[in-house]
Parts: structure tokens; sequence; C-alpha cells
């Protein structure tokens, strides 16, 4: 089929689609909103709300946990987090394809909102019970099984949480605002889990918890309830533009990947996911043991949330607004964090404030990254549609899952990996050897240099772009009556 033939295909599958679906033409500017406020809201806050809280603790403070509290070595901990996260990449395609072939009385991706707070929870709370068990290797199988039990949670309600934005929503501008919420929602959340998280271990230890992680979990858990339920109420016949996908797991996936032009956006997605990631998870260390001020934790996970925090509400509006595009917003942001990481690796150790204050202006250029290149998903999804006339958006954003969880794969086992390697000892603040100091730097600020790089020279060259004007074509064509 060729494109030109697709393109048409497309647009004549989805009129007959809106025409059953009763779609109007917007007589008003209120009515050109193709979903409600309410669908805007809970899509916001089910991923990026409480839920991603347990991930930014998750994020922070479990390698610590296992490592300081549990007592198991840095290298089994390194393999605990490789394997549980390399599984949990490998069924995201899987998933992708069980989503987009789900034929429900509910719908096609909106049974698994039902189902996701229930094992949020579950998996969320018990991975940090402590049995007392005695042996290393039962604790690091109980942590491993918890693990993967809630990275598998994850998958089931991350790629149809993805995939019914563009279902529902096909403008750019809308999808873009809907993200921008989300990663603002994403902002607060990591806020709560990065900078008060100790504080709020701290209260519910002080309140008899013999672990205050478990309480704090489930409250988290709890209002997972909220919002994943309320986004499964909202989009009750919002899956608008579908069609029927392709059946066939391996078809399916070859359908997107024998296409050359998704790679670069499949590596920009990796690296993003590495690049903060590498400055995010190693925080930690690095003011325990590098900057040797385990004091100051707190302040300054409070710094780089609060720069997360402005970067997804302010900067990554305004970024949009001025540069046009996500690709361009997502090439500025990257550009201005490595210069900014670059400093720091230097200079960062000779002065505190210092340290904060390219930190925040850090954060604050590259937290919005992780959500920029969600627009690629989008542009992904349509670019297949432009090409093949059928609909892949629950396989296209599990192969963004898949790439971005191989990120998040190198990120979790490889800071531990490089600490076992370099000499890092437990507990030794102060008596680090300098092979892990040197360690510890490049981790935090230059591994995010070279990861930045990388994305950058996938988002310019990136060919989707050449497409965009057909892609345009095709989705107005959508729209008509």
């Amino acid at each position: 089929m060729d494109n030109n033939s697709a393109a048409r295909q497309a647009g004549d599958v989805f009129e007959g689609f809106q025409a059953n679906s009763g779609v109007k033409k917007a007589t008003t500017k209120k009515a050109n909103s193709e979903v409600s406020t309410a669908f805007k809201w809970f899509h916001a806050t089910s991923v990026s709300g409480s839920a991603m809280t347990i991930a930014a603790v998750l994020a922070s403070y479990l390698s610590v946990y296992m490592t300081d509290t549990l007592q198991i070595p840095a290298a089994t901990c390194s393999l605990i987090m490789f394997i549980a996260t390399l599984w949990d990449a490998i069924n995201d395609p899987m998933m992708g394809v069980i989503a987009d072939n789900t034929h429900s009385k509910w719908g096609r991706y909106r049974p698994y909102f039902i189902f996701a707070p229930i094992l949020l929870t579950f998996f969320g709370t018990m991975v940090w019970v402590d049995w007392g068990f005695a042996s290393t290797t039962a604790k690091a199988a109980y942590i491993l099984v918890m693990y993967i039990g809630y990275g598998m949670t994850v998958t089931m309600y991350t790629m149809p949480q993805m995939a019914i934005l563009p279902a529902a929503v096909k403008k750019d501008q809308e999808r873009n605002i809907i993200i921008t919420m989300g990663a603002g929602c994403t902002a607060a959340a990591f806020t709560i889990g990065n900078t008060f998280t100790t504080n709020i271990t701290a209260f519910f230890a002080n309140h008899g918890f013999s672990n205050g992680y478990v309480p704090y979990m489930l409250i988290c858990g709890a209002l997972s309830f909220v919002s994943f339920w309320g986004l499964f109420k909202v989009s009750k016949g919002q899956e608008r533009y579908l069609t029927e996908p392709e059946k066939n797991p391996l078809k399916g996936l070859g359908m997107v990947l024998r296409h050359k032009e998704v790679y670069p956006n499949i590596i920009a997605w990796v690296g993003a996911s590495m690049g903060y990631g590498l400055m995010f998870s190693s925080s930690v260390y690095y003011m325990m043991y590098y900057y040797e001020r385990p004091d100051l934790i707190g302040i300054y996970m409070g710094i780089i949330s609060i720069g997360a925090l402005v970067s997804m509400v302010v900067a990554m509006p305004i970024f949009l607004k001025v540069f046009k595009t996500g690709q361009r917003a997502l090439c500025v942001s990257q550009i201005t964090s490595i210069v900014l990481y670059v400093i720091l690796f230097f200079f960062g150790k000779s002065s505190f404030t210092l340290l904060c204050v390219l930190t925040f202006v850090s954060s604050v250029t590259s937290a919005m990254q992780n959500a920029l290149v969600n627009i690629l998903v989008n542009d992904t999804i349509d670019f297949v549609m432009y090409k093949e006339g059928k609909t892949a958006n629950g396989l296209v954003s599990a192969i963004k899952g898949f790439a971005q969880k191989c990120g998040n794969t190198v990120t979790s086992s490889g800071i531990l990996a490089i600490l076992a390697i370099s000499g890092y000892v437990a507990g030794a603040i102060g008596q680090q050897p300098e092979s892990a100091m040197f360690a510890l730097n490049f981790i935090k600020f230059g591994a995010p240099s070279v990861t930045g790089i990388i994305v950058i020279l996938c988002v310019v060259f990136g060919p989707i772009n050449k497409y965009k004007k057909d892609i345009e074509e095709m989705k107005a064509k959508m729209h008509e009556d």
C-alpha cells in the first residue's frame, strides 16, 4: 500500500468512526475541545499522580534502603535492578499488543484502569516490608519478586494510559496541553516523593511504625484509586480514533519497526530516560558520599524537585510556545542542561551555593525532557497511521515504554554496578576511595551530558519531520464530517 492510499484509507476509516459515534462539528471555541476537562485532569493525575510519587520514592530511596538498611551488597542490588528492569522493558511490547487487541464491554484500553490501583498499592507497599530474613539471598529474592511485580503493574497501566490519548484526541495543541498537565502533576508528585519522603517516613516512625515507608505507600495507593477509577469513568466512549490493529504480534512489531524513520525516536526515548534518571537517581549517593553531607540530602532533593516543578508547570509551556515544536524545545533544553552539567562536574563541590543554584537551573531545563519525548510518541503513532493506515497506539506506546525502561535498566543497575566496580563502601561517609568519588561525580553530571548529546543528534536528524505536512493533511481529513 502506498503512502497516499494509506492516508486516504485512514481518513475514510476515521470518518466512519466519527459518523457512527456522533461526532459533530464544533461551533464554538469551547466545543473545539475533543475531551472533557475531567478527562484531561484524570488522565494527567493517573500515571502522573500518586502513582508517580511511589515511583519517585522507589527511584530515590530503594537502592539506599537495600544497601544501607537491608545490608544487601551493591553488586547484588545491581543484579536485582538489572533483572527486574530488563524484564520490565521486555514485557512492554507484550502489553502493547495485548492492549491493542483487547475487546471488552468497557472498551480497548479502559479495563486496565480498574485493576491498576489495586496491584499498584499491593506491590508498591510490599517491596518495603522487611520480614526479617537472615539470609541475604532471601532478602534479595523477595525484593526481586516484589519489584518485578511492581514493574509489571506499571507496564499494565502505562501502555493503555498513553494509548488512550491519541485514541481520544487528534489535535496536536490539545494533546500538548494534556501532556503538559501530566508533566505538572509529575513534577508535583516528584517534589513530594523526593523532598518530603524522609520527613514523612520519620513521622510515621515516630508514631509507632517500624518502617515508615509502609503507611506512606498505602496512602499513595489509596489516592491512586481516585485518579485511575476516575479516568475509567470519564473515558467512556472516548476511544474514537481507532481502527482494527494488526493481530499478529510479530507482524505488528514489524509494521512499526520496518520504518527506519522511527529509530531516532526510539534512541531519543532511551537517552532522555537515562539522562535525567542518572542525574536524579544518584543524588542521594552524591550528597551522602561525594559531598559528604547527608544532613543536606533533604534540602538538595527539595531543590531538584522544586526545579522540576517549575520546569513542568512554567518552563515547559514557555519552551513550547517560544520554540513552536516539541522537538525544538527538547533540543534547547538538552543543550542548556549539558552546559550546566559540565560546569557542575568540575566546580560543583567548590561551593554549596553554586551547586544549589546550578542544580536548580539544570532541573528546570532537564525535567521537562521526559515529558517532551512523549510528543515523539504521538508523532510516531501518526506516522505509522500515515504509512500503514492502521492503528498502533498501544504498540508504539509499548515500544516507547520498552525504550524508556531500557534506559531505566541501565540507570538503576548501572549506578550500582559502577559503584561496586569503583570500590564503593556502604556507610563509609568521608572514607570512600578516590575511584568511587570520581564515579559518583561522573554518574551525576558526566554521563547525562553524553546521553544529552545523543538525544540532540537523534531529534535534529529525525526523518519523521519531513512527513509533517502530509500527516497534518491526513489528520485534517479525520476531522471532516
